[in-house]
């Protein structure tokens, strides 16, 4: 006989958690103890494959980051059992990130004593540097589970607390906070087109929006407002140049 949601138990056994017929408690109860588990395996495995390095443009903050793209791509594939995975942006302290992180730290500001989302977190710095500049809450969301897992780990090693969360916020409309930030996210149309509109409901609603952004291909400059230049140093292996010149913008 089928059981609804509420006649489901979880039974503890050696091979790890499974499901009888007991209550939505013990349902929980597994549901956090899976999650648990995913989280010290991909603790373990970014652990393995990356070291904590200081931002170049922000020494303020340290990361758990790799040396080569490639290698750490090909790893992430293999141990999800998967081909064709997005690079572990996570992994990376790209440009734009970088350049919306100096901006915060130097312009405290535009976060201090305010609720703050950091829209497609990867490695949580510009989470980091919003937390460190003042900001009264911070929830650091992407969709990518190791993303979460580093952003924990870089947050405790920072001493620094961040809400964070692997929803699409996309799919959602926007929460009321005073302020969003995010970086490096007009990268490919269909994910630029999905932002900018979600972004603009935002700022429909009284957030201020801040892109931190080295002009990806599908930046709308036309609907952005220039703050600030930087100079930003990176990996040539990611971006075919050791300087990225990137600006921060504010959403009209």
């Amino acid at each position: 006989m089928a059981h609804s949601l509420h006649d489901v138990r979880v039974r503890q056994t050696a091979d790890g958690l499974t499901t009888s017929d007991l209550s939505a408690d013990g349902l929980a109860t597994a549901a956090q103890s899976l999650a648990s588990a995913d989280r010290n395996d991909h603790a373990a495995f970014i652990a393995d494959n990356c070291r904590r390095l200081a931002v170049p443009l922000v020494p303020e903050v340290s990361l758990l980051l790799a040396h080569e793209a490639l290698p750490l791509w090909q790893k992430t594939e293999e141990e999800l059992g998967e081909i064709g995975l997005p690079p572990p942006f996570w992994a990376f302290a790209w440009a734009g990130g970088q350049a919306l992180a100096r901006y915060v730290l130097d312009h405290p500001d535009c976060v201090r004593d305010k609720t703050v989302i950091d829209l497609a977190t990867g490695s949580g710095l510009v989470g980091i540097a919003a937390k460190l500049a003042g900001a009264k809450h911070v929830r650091a969301t992407d969709i990518d589970r190791y993303a979460c897992t580093a952003v924990r780990l870089n947050a405790r090693a920072m001493n620094v607390r961040l809400e964070v969360n692997s929803s699409d916020l996309l799919n959602w409309r926007p929460p009321r906070v005073d302020t969003i930030l995010t970086g490096d996210i007009f990268y490919e149309r269909p994910l630029a087109e999905r932002t900018l509109n979600w972004l603009q409901r935002a700022r429909d609603q009284g957030t201020s929006v801040l892109v931190g952004d080295p002009g990806r291909s599908y930046l709308p400059r036309d609907q952005l407002v220039r703050l600030m230049d930087y100079s930003v140093p990176v990996s040539r292996e990611l971006e075919d140049t050791e300087i990225k010149h990137t600006t921060v913008w504010r959403l009209l």
